[in-house]
């Protein structure tokens, strides 16, 4: 790690994604009356979300279907 991504990382950290709890040990939740603190996390920010995968397809139609070339 270089020693700008240590200082940018020092100065603006990640946001860790733990969800903050009540005293009864349930979620929080946000606050709207704050837009610049998320209330429902530790930190006040909420993750990033993670990338989605794109599902994988079929291979074509299977044998013996209708749909066959012409000759």
């Amino acid at each position: 790690m270089s020693f700008f991504k240590k200082l940018h990382s020092f100065f603006y950290p990640e946001a860790s994604g733990e969800r903050a709890r009540d005293t009864k040990g349930r979620f929080k939740s946000d606050d709207k009356k704050t837009p610049n603190v998320n209330e429902a996390y530790k930190d006040g920010k909420k993750p990033k979300a993670k990338a989605k995968t794109k599902a994988k397809r079929g291979r074509g139609r299977p044998k013996g279907s209708k749909n066959k070339p012409k000759k």
